[in-house]
């Protein structure tokens, strides 16, 4: 099966509304949204600032309720998922690569990356053996015993992308993963998320404001007054 659309679906959104209320205001930032992504494919989603591109993005990673509609990783229907099983469903399959590393600035590379499987209780030693093999594959093996703080930006952010992927997740969510980069370094990380994905079957949401990027993806997508609508 060549065809990515006729691969089984690893993360599925039906007629997602979100609206936040403060006060008497209400602002509707989704309306109507629905969107499959299938294994193996890699999607684009574009938009202006404050579209809810990085809203959609935690509705799909369950990071967030919706006010209407339904999100489905798998089989499973987030909504409907204890607070406990959401957070083990979130750590067994997907990945998530934001914009700002968020990487724990006391650990190393590689523990940075391991914490990803001590949350599975997978023992240190298999941790950091299954972490330094995935830094090895973004080329930072002989980086993986610095500080975030002893690392440029793209190493940081190829670190990110090694936690994210270490899980062997089914799907990575990717919010403005090269935003924080300049051009070069830019084309250079994205290149690798894309490599990297794509070698472990896993599929791909990236949320961007680069249309360059987004053009190297299987299907793009913009986010306007609250729609999806394909490219």
């Amino acid at each position: 099966m060549n065809d990515p659309l006729l691969k089984p679906v690893v993360v599925r959104a039906e007629a997602l509304a979100k609206r936040y209320e403060s006060g008497i205001a209400s602002t509707e930032v989704l309306t109507d949204v629905s969107l499959d992504v299938h294994e193996g494919e890699t999607v684009a989603i574009l938009g202006a600032s404050g579209s809810g591109k990085s809203t959609l993005l935690h509705l799909l990673g369950g990071l967030d309720s919706a006010t209407a509609g339904r999100v489905f990783i798998g089989r499973d229907e987030v909504a409907t998922l204890s607070e406990r099983a959401r957070c083990q469903l979130r750590n067994e399959a997907l990945g998530f690569v934001y914009q700002f590393h968020h990487l724990l600035g006391e650990y190393t590379a590689l523990d940075n990356v391991a914490v990803a499987l001590r949350i599975r209780r997978v023992s240190v030693p298999e941790a950091r053996e299954r972490a330094l093999k995935i830094l090895d594959s973004v080329g930072l093996s002989a980086r993986a015993h610095h500080l975030p703080a002893e690392l440029s930006g793209g190493e940081r952010q190829r670190v990110a992308i090694a936690r994210a992927l270490v899980t062997d997740p089914r799907c990575v969510l990717a919010d403005e993963p090269t935003g924080n980069l300049d051009s070069e370094n830019a084309d250079r990380v994205f290149q690798l998320l894309l490599e990297r994905v794509q070698e472990r079957g896993a599929a791909l949401v990236l949320v961007t404001h680069d249309r360059e990027l987004a053009a190297r993806c299987d299907r793009q997508y913009v986010l306007r007054a609250g729609a999806l609508h394909r490219l």
